[in-house]
């Protein structure tokens, strides 16, 4: 199999919207191209509205529906599609995962549904949406625009072609895209035999991208809809940055699949797959995609390989770039193979220089001098460029970049090393990072705004009160409260919480106990978390009362990295 990295300019083409990109990844938009596919009769999937699918089941009750996608719009739109065929009412909705959950309000605007609609899905859902809106809310909003391209341009050669699993992250004909996730009714566990909307369904718990994925099988239609096996190779590592995705937990929800041995197989993504031989076929050899990638770097680990020696001796072999199914259209195997590293071992490799490294600045600043002074490196790198020597390159011009004295050359030096990677990868994930990364360094586009905590008042509205004051402890600066020893409870709305805060930290609490007490609406707590207005003016305004220590309290407000909180 080629590797991402390796690649000269020969499969590079420019489409008609101006793109610069490999021919892999153009391809890709065809499999992903928009349709409303019928996979049989009584079942239907809507392929390109979204990042996800979502697909209609016709039960003897009414339709169920599975996933709902990133908004309400996006939803409807699905909707307005069904009505085409069937005007039968919906009658359950399914969650396959958390991920695409935000549009089941929809179904309620259309009114077409039966009373006190069921709604199905692993119990875990709800824990891991809070999980994305909590303490690693920046970096996962972060991660989300660099990977799915939210930020690039529609078109010229930076311009997003497509996202791997879908056209986009979200359709901009949604726009402004309202969430509308309506929690599940009925909690699925590790397994279960279910009757939805009249039809026996086989449902079992296959942890897949996320630990809350839910399989399911309707035996009387042949048909599985699942989150297992994606139109791409299976991305162990998200680039976003995720939690670790064991290949020992992901395999058997694909067995499961292949002893079912359905007829129609129906992803959250990408188009179905139709016919036993065909299913069993594509599902076997991803399957064994993933065990060879965690087999072959567990023979690296035990050899007493490096990380860095794992990731560039293991390869998927050429069979498995037969298809789209196990082809680098997303994730790249090297990537893969260093998240099975660390998820089995850790950070530290056997490299010795990983075992006291220097700090990155300092370090970076040595090795630029050692190699004749930054006018040098910057030859060299534009030197390895010429040359595709496209590793090489972008290690030399990080070097610039992150080392003192960097200057505007050295990020448009290491920005055309990024560019030059995403012309010629087939991977969306590597692209679209590559290019989001280029443009904050050449100026065409700041992340700044993506590196610090804020709050979206959309989703915090949904969010409980005690999750969101707990949540401030990772916004803290040590420095502003050493040597404070006070617990202040909260008082939000009708809930209550504490944060304890000692030892240059905030320990969450129930707030019993508290030597000082803040009070205030849930509303005045949205706004002040998400900037609209600041803890002053809304305590000047009598919106928020503060009993006990008060300028304790004003003293450990201001060590919170948000600006409503501080101000």
């Amino acid at each position: 199999m080629t590797r991402s990295f390796d690649l000269d300019d020969r499969n590079v083409v420019t489409t008609e919207g101006g793109q610069r990109v490999h021919q892999g990844h153009a391809e890709q938009s065809n499999v992903i191209a928009p349709q409303f596919q019928e996979v049989r009769s009584g079942v239907w999937t809507l392929i390109g509205n979204g990042l996800s699918n979502q697909t209609f089941i016709h039960a003897p009750e009414g339709i169920i529906a599975v996933d709902t996608g990133e908004s309400i719009q996006e939803m409807a739109a699905a909707l307005r599609k069904l009505r085409e065929v069937t005007d039968a009412p919906i009658a359950a909705v399914i969650y396959t995962h958390f991920h695409y959950v935000e549009g089941t309000r929809a179904i309620f605007d259309e009114g077409n549904h039966v009373e006190n609609l069921p709604i199905f899905g692993h119990e875990r859902i709800a824990l891991n949406k809070e999980r994305t809106l909590g303490e690693i809310s920046p970096a996962y909003s972060r991660g989300l625009v660099e990977q799915f391209a939210i930020v690039l341009p529609t078109d010229g050669p930076d311009g997003v072609v497509n996202v791997g699993l879908g056209r986009f992250y979200k359709n901009p004909d949604h726009a402004p895209a309202t969430p509308g996730f309506v929690p599940i009714t009925h909690a699925i566990g590790e397994k279960a035999s279910l009757t939805i909307a009249g039809l026996a369904v086989e449902a079992v718990h296959s942890p897949s991208d996320s630990d809350d994925s839910v399989n399911f099988y309707f035996p009387e239609m042949g048909t599985c809809v699942h989150n297992s096996v994606w139109p791409v190779l299976f991305n162990v590592y998200a680039i976003r940055g995720e939690e670790y995705r064991d290949p020992r937990v992901l395999i058997p929800g694909i067995d499961n699949i292949i002893q079912w041995a359905p007829e129609y197989l129906v992803c959250a993504h990408g188009p179905a797959l139709i016919g036993k031989q065909e299913i069993r076929e594509v599902c076997t050899r991803y399957r064994d995609s993933i065990q060879f990638l965690w087999d072959q770097t567990v023979r690296g680990i035990n050899k007493g390989w490096t990380m860095d020696e794992v990731a560039t001796r293991v390869t998927l072999p050429d069979l498995y770039d037969v298809d789209f199914y196990t082809s680098e259209r997303y994730g790249i195997s090297e990537h893969h193979v260093r998240q099975i590293f660390t998820g089995l071992r850790g950070f530290f490799d056997g490299d010795e220089s990983k075992l006291a490294p220097l700090e990155p600045e300092e370090r970076y600043s040595r090795l630029v001098e050692g190699f004749g002074g930054r006018s040098e490196v910057a030859r060299q790198c534009e030197e390895a460029m010429a040359a595709n020597d496209l590793r090489w390159a972008t290690e030399l011009g990080t070097w610039l970049v992150r080392s003192r004295g960097v200057t505007a050359d050295d990020k448009k030096l290491l920005a055309s090393c990024l560019r030059a990677i995403a012309e010629r990868t087939p991977a969306a994930n590597i692209r679209n990072w590559c290019l989001t990364r280029a443009r904050h360094l050449d100026g065409s586009f700041s992340m700044d705004r993506f590196m610090q905590h804020s709050f979206n008042p959309k989703f915090v509205a949904n969010s409980s009160a005690v999750n969101l004051v707990h949540t401030l402890r990772v916004l803290i600066e040590p420095t502003k409260v050493e040597g404070i020893d006070h617990h202040v409870a909260f008082v939000i709305g009708d809930e209550e919480a504490g944060l304890h805060i000692r030892h240059c930290v905030a320990v969450p609490t129930n707030g019993w106990g508290a030597t000082s007490l803040v009070r205030m609406t849930k509303q005045t707590f949205i706004d002040v978390l998400c900037g609209k207005t600041v803890w002053s003016d809304a305590q000047a305004r009598g919106d928020i009362s503060v009993s006990g220590d008060t300028g304790l309290v004003d003293q450990i407000r201001r060590s919170f990295e948000n600006k409503g909180i501080a101000g």
